[in-house]
Formats: C-alpha cells, structure tokens, sequence
C-alpha cells in the first residue's frame, strides 16, 4: 500500500538534485573506469577497441543500477527520490486503468472514486514537487468537482493511501462489464 506523505517542494527538488548529480557520477567513474579496464585487458593497442569500450560502459551502467537498488535506495538522503520514484509508479499504476477508473466514478462505484481521488490528489502532489504550477491550474476544476462528488456520496475525500487491491477489484469488475 502507497500512502502520500507531506513533502516541502523546495526541499525535495534541493534533495533530488544532489541525489541525481551523485548517482550521474557514479555512473560516469564506473562507465569510464570499467570501459578503460576492458580495452587494457582485452583490447589491441592501435586497434578498433570500440566493442571493449562499448562492453566497459554497459558493465559500468549494470554496476550502477545494481548499486543503487542494493545499497543506494535505503540511504537516508535518497529518500525524496525514492518517494518520488514510487509516487510515480503508482500514478502509472493508476494511469494504466483510468478509463476502467472513470467508468466505475461515471457509476459512482465507492472504490473507483476513492482511487480517482488518489490520482488527483498524487497528481497534484507529483506536479507541485516538479514546480509545475500550470498543470496544477488545468487540474483543479476536475478536482474540485470529484471532490464535491465524492462529498455527495458520504465519502471521505481525504484519500492518501492506494491499495494494490482496489486497482485489482476495479479492473476485474471492468473486465466482466466488458463481456457483457
């Protein structure tokens, strides 16, 4: 389950900045460092050296990744991008079925609603943390409205968590609808 935390935009865009500088020159060292150590062991001097070269970097990018998901991605100053990675994520989750979504809210089924609201509420939390203030603006009278609707309904709209399962039921029951 995926909960939206309370996150200073300018304090997450300041974090992930120097996360990213910090992952792009660890790429680099490696990328450089693996790409110069296969053309000394493996290359011909005065030769076409470009597969060694080429094999050093796709080494140094597969170390990369293999230290961030295993060391990285649990420091503590990694976690704004973290967050951001899986506020993303599960946003897609969401963007992959959003047709499903919307015809389970125009059937006012109480979990495509709460999952609508989920995606509106992470959409504006995604878009507020990039500074993108414009997006914001083009979503707020959809989110007005699915908030008034969902007040209308007696549900709460205070949706910050979003449940693997409700994604699931939703699909499901779209699929069944489908058949029909």
């Amino acid at each position: 389950m995926f909960e939206i935390q309370p996150m200073d935009a300018e304090l997450y865009r300041q974090q992930t900045r120097r996360s990213t500088l910090v992952l792009c020159a660890i790429l680099a060292a490696l990328c450089i460092a693996l790409a110069t150590l296969s053309v000394s062991l493996f290359g011909e001097p005065g030769g076409n050296n470009f597969r060694w070269n080429l094999g050093g970097v796709v080494a140094g990018l597969l170390l990369t990744i293999a230290v961030v998901r295993l060391y990285l991605w649990q420091q503590p100053w990694m976690a704004p991008a973290v967050y951001g990675f899986r506020l993303k994520r599960n946003l897609m989750k969401v963007t992959n079925i959003l047709h499903q979504v919307e015809a389970g809210v125009a059937a006012r089924d109480a979990t495509a609603m709460r999952v609508q609201r989920f995606y509106h509420l992470g959409l504006l939390q995604m878009h507020q943390l990039d500074g993108n203030s414009s997006a914001i603006s083009d979503m707020v009278k959809a989110v007005d409205l699915h908030r008034e609707q969902m007040l209308a309904e007696g549900l709460d709209p205070e949706q910050q968590r979003l449940d693997p399962a409700w994604l699931a039921s939703i699909s499901e029951r779209w699929r069944d609808h489908k058949r029909r």
